[in-house]
């Protein structure tokens, strides 16, 4: 395969890191699985009718891992999210691998063995003293784990990337008049008048039980779902085989006896773990622990009542979980927030006569072209007045009068004018990069959707579920 390597070094070839082919398309993903029935093989999925076998997934899921340091290892093996994210990454990565070969070898794109032996003679990772050498070129392919026919295939692949995607990186040109009009939407400045109706201007008395009653009817308070848990933790350190291997035996002694009838804290008493138990809590309000990862409350507000977890692997050591009670969501009685409605129904009467009062302003305002209270202002999309002022001013055309609900008041909004601003040279040239980047986003999620038309995605279920054990 490399003869014109050999030919010219007289040195055979073995492995190489992967790091200096990193392709540069990575954000080429493919976004949906299309899970089908494909009986009858082994393999885990096609891709428009290339057959992809679990082999190709563990290759490449194992070339990813050896470039990933301890710490980034790690979190992969205990924390089951991570391993379930990079199962994923490595699928889509090797799904659009393929996805690409297949666009290649539609149009017809060859890469001779020439041009892969010109290729790596360039790298300067092989080079010394500005010559190709076949020491450190073997030194280096020698510690990757890259057969020489690998490594070449992995090069040929990375070219026909290059041949498919290419054309995707060359940025799109922005007509005048769009970047025009956008650097005018961003950067226009708007002439308006303005007046303040405050809810807390208006007094209101205390509201009777009836009308609370009949406020709470209309605007229920959900109490959310709350759980009591306890777990017991065996500490290890599991990236030392010592500590792992001591650390689980006693864990699975633990599991033994909760299975066998005993309570979880008597088991951790007994094998000197540790035993914790938390009131009821909801998702937002978790206690203050470590070991309360976002995987793990997801874990425990997806158990039932009264049972235990498996065992479960953290980087710090073995846990099981217990959900000790669930308290599910409820509306809350009235008489438990019967005092906090009290300010709840003073406010929505204050909103209430707050909006009488812009609205006789507004109609003053059309009718007679007046407003009390006014202020002008030249403001701009980001200051120059309250921010729902600002959106309600830029939304509307000049000219126009509204009414803007704000968080503790009313505006009665009147644009006068739109003022175009001038031409800065750089904001337009960043403006224009921003602009052309979108236009490529655009031209590279339909040039993806193409391919995902083109060459379809199925995984083999029945395969997939038996190797990711779903």
């Amino acid at each position: 395969m490399l003869e014109y390597l050999r030919n010219a070094s007289e040195k055979p070839v073995a492995k190489i890191m992967i790091g200096i082919l990193a392709f540069s398309f990575v954000g080429w993903g493919v976004a949906e699985w299309i899970f089908g029935g494909v009986a009858g093989n082994n393999n885990l999925m096609t891709v428009g009718g290339a057959e992809i076998s679990a082999q190709q997934f563990n290759n490449a899921k194992s070339r990813q891992l050896a470039q990933m340091s301890r710490e980034e290892q790690r979190n992969i093996y205990t924390d089951a999210a991570a391993q379930d994210a990079f199962n994923q990454q490595i699928l889509q990565s090797v799904a659009t691998e393929q996805m690409v070969q297949n666009r290649a070898d539609d149009l017809g794109f060859v890469v001779s063995d020439k041009r892969i032996a010109r290729e790596i003679r360039s790298y300067p990772e092989f080079q010394s003293n500005g010559e190709f050498s076949t020491l450190l070129f073997d030194r280096l392919l020698s510690n990757s784990g890259y057969s020489e026919a690998d490594f070449a295939n992995v090069l040929r692949n990375q070219i026909l990337r290059s041949m498919v995607l290419g054309a995707m990186s060359v940025p799109v040109p922005v007509p005048e008049f769009a970047k025009r009009a956008a650097y005018d939407a961003r950067y226009g400045e708007r002439e308006i008048e303005y007046a303040t109706v405050k809810y807390s201007d208006f007094k209101v008395a205390a509201p009777s039980d009836e009308q609370l009653t009949e406020f709470y009817k209309k605007n229920p308070k959900t109490v959310p779902e709350t759980r009591a848990v306890s777990y017991v933790f065996v500490a290890a350190d599991t990236m030392q085989p010592d500590s792992y291997d001591a650390g689980y035996a006693v864990a699975v002694k633990v599991e033994d006896d909760i299975i066998a009838g005993e309570s979880m804290q008597d088991a951790a008493k007994k094998h000197g773990a540790k035993y914790v138990t938390y009131p009821a809590f909801n998702r937002d309000g978790r206690p203050v622990d470590k070991l309360m990862t976002d995987t793990m409350i997801a874990k425990i507000f997806d158990m039932e009542e009264g049972l235990e977890s498996e065992m479960i692997e953290t980087k710090d050591g073995f846990v099981f979980v217990r959900v000790d009670k669930v308290n599910p969501a409820h509306v809350a009685d009235f008489a438990d927030v019967k005092k906090s409605l009290i300010s709840d129904w003073q406010k929505s009467e204050q909103k209430k006569q707050a909006y009488l009062r812009a609205n006789e302003l507004l109609v003053d305002l059309n009718e007679n072209g007046k407003l009390a209270g006014v202020k002008a202002a030249t403001v701009s999309r980001a200051k120059g007045a309250p921010t729902d002022v600002l959106v309600a001013a830029f939304r509307g055309d000049a000219g126009t009068n509204s009414i803007v609900p704000g968080e503790d008041a009313f505006y009665v909004l009147s644009v006068k004018k739109a003022i175009s601003p001038q031409v800065d040279t750089k904001k337009m040239d960043e403006l224009n990069k921003e602009l052309q980047g979108v236009s490529l986003n655009a031209v590279q999620d339909d040039y993806n959707s193409f391919l995902m038309r083109e060459y379809p995605l199925e995984i083999n279920e029945k395969v997939y579920n038996r190797f990711f054990a779903k």
